[in-house]
């Protein structure tokens, strides 16, 4: 044996008894190792995301055969994950507030605040309900604030974002554009934006301070102000519209169209307002919304590099709030028994019994059962032969049998009164019109008027034969005594044709009228016969 093979085979001899002390990997030739998968070389960070809560505090919903929702049930899933996963910030994309059942409504909202803050959500947006009650009122509920009816509230401890409300007197954001938030050492930017549509919808009084922007122009020229604070990972919660398949696949709405012209830098998009499901990914930004009112929560992971500061990968799932195998979140429970106590027995009376359910949804002619009994009750309460009733103004349907008065308040919860209005002919006939506008439809609910459609005739000119409920053409310059909400008066959701009438006399509350409706047509108690009969 030469000097130099002896050398070599001391070398191999001393390298095998290292091997097997120290326990050294072997090579593999995929250039990874078992030990050390490529994963382990990034930070995790979970965002779980909720929105259209609409404080439904109190109400469960039946998702794919089981019960969710439940203000206790949220926080009990949302808490465990928290546990599980440490890296996890909770964040909404608005409406949280309005449109809510006795038991957050009659507190002004503050109930459904308060559960949001025992969860400690870190970054939310607002919806276009927020501004139900007026900016100053929203604005209230986030930095805290007096009331009349509930006095000193503390508000939120949420960070609240919105990069598109902008202050008509400043020209600058009403909130601000973006928060940052840390995890691990990874800087997170977070962008909120409202929908654009918000202008049409939220009433004009009380929205007066306020104009909502375009979304994408606010979004990109946030993500700028970012990038020059070396931020590279982006998050946007859009209260805007987003849909897909559970696949994924055929994706539609406000977001999947705009993701193209919003910036690359923008990783995932917690969606609202459609109260869709949505789990899709658009021109590489990974878009979720969780349906709504609770009953399910968005879950997005992402790795990120912590020497580049990138998302490698990111993934998501929709994870329903079941009530199965999980008890209810008791700290949440204790904030639910105190409200109900505080709301007292009024809201549990029995106003009437139904014989069958009253459905709001429309059926193929456009026409809502449940609308045209509100509308009914209107028309009843102000003494006139004309009323209109407008979609969103319900929430659900009235069930078959006992109705008591908090259906009718969860049923209703918009707090809208009734006006009554003169308009002349030709101003019903532009409010029939503004049914319809370039991209959608947004069909009235009317009693007292007949009248036909053509949906293949120009926009502006869909209505013929327009009468009232004696048959009578309605004249263009004729004056006519209608009943409307104020919110519909004020020309909520684009109908400016009402804005233009004359206010004659404000009535009761819309949800009023209709109790008193049903006391009188199905007292409690009583056989009624079916309504098909």
């Amino acid at each position: 044996m030469s000097k130099f093979q002896a050398i070599f085979s001391l070398f191999i001899l001393v390298f095998v008894l290292i091997f097997v002390t120290y326990k050294i990997p072997a090579f593999s030739s995929n250039h990874s190792t078992t030990n050390h998968p490529t994963s382990n070389r990034y930070i995790e960070v979970h965002l779980l995301g909720v929105n259209d809560f609409h404080g439904q505090l109190n109400k469960y919903q039946m998702v794919s055969g089981t019960m969710a929702g439940g203000a206790e049930y949220l926080s009990a899933h949302l808490k465990k994950y928290k546990q599980e996963n440490p890296n996890t910030l909770l964040v909404h994309a608005g409406d949280m507030v309005g449109g809510s059942p006795p038991i957050s409504s009659q507190f002004k909202d503050e109930p459904t605040i308060e559960f949001l803050n025992l969860l400690h959500f870190d970054v939310g947006t607002p919806g276009n309900h927020e501004l139900d009650q007026g900016v100053n009122e929203m604005k209230r509920l986030i930095y805290g604030g007096f009331n009349k009816k509930t006095g000193y509230f503390q508000g939120s401890n949420t960070a609240y974002s919105s990069a598109n409300i902008i202050d008509r007197k400043s020209g600058t954001p009403l909130l601000p554009p973006y928060v940052i938030k840390q995890i691990d050492g990874i800087n997170i930017g977070f962008i909120g934006v409202l929908t654009k549509e918000t202008n049409l919808y939220v009433a004009p009084e009380n929205r007066k301070e306020v104009e909502i922007t375009d979304e994408v122009s606010a979004i990109n020229r946030t993500v700028k102000i970012l990038k020059e604070k070396g931020i590279k990972v982006m998050v946007v919660l859009a209260h805007d519209s987003a849909k897909s398949d559970k696949a994924g696949a055929n994706s539609s709405g406000a977001l999947v169209e705009m993701a193209p012209k919003i910036d690359d830098e923008v990783d995932v998009i917690f969606a609202g307002h459609s109260h869709e499901y949505a789990n899709t990914v658009a021109a590489g930004k990974l878009i979720v919304q969780a349906y709504s009112n609770g009953k399910a929560y968005s879950q997005v992971k992402l790795e990120i590099d912590p020497h580049t500061k990138n998302v490698v990968k990111k993934q998501a799932k929709i994870i329903v709030t079941a009530h199965q195998q999980i008890k209810p979140d008791k700290e949440t429970v204790a904030l639910l028994k105190k409200y109900r106590k505080r709301l007292g027995s009024h809201f549990n009376q029995v106003i009437g019994q139904m014989p069958e359910e009253i459905k709001r949804n429309q059926d193929a002619n456009g026409e809502s059962p449940l609308a045209k009994m509100i509308a009914d009750s209107e028309r009843e309460a102000m003494g006139v032969n004309i009323a209109f009733v407008h979609q969103g103004e319900m929430r659900k349907s009235l069930k078959k049998g006992e109705i008591t008065v908090e259906d009718l308040y969860t049923g209703l919860p918009m707090g809208n009164s009734i006006s009554k209005l003169i308009l002349t002919g030709d101003q019903i006939k532009l409010a029939l019109e503004q049914q319809w506008a370039k991209n959608y439809e947004n069909r009235l609910q009317t009693v007292g008027l007949t009248y036909n459609w053509d949906p293949d005739a120009p926009i502006g000119n869909r209505i013929d034969g327009l009468k009232d409920m004696k048959g009578q053409e309605i004249q263009a310059s004729n004056e006519y005594e209608v009943a409307v909400s104020n919110y519909l008066a004020s020309g909520g959701d684009n109908f400016t044709a009402f804005e233009q009438g004359r206010l004659v006399e404000s009535g009761p509350q819309v949800v009023t009228a209709l109790m008193r409706y049903i006391q009188q047509k199905y007292p409690h108690n009583i056989l009624q016969p079916s309504l098909k009969e």
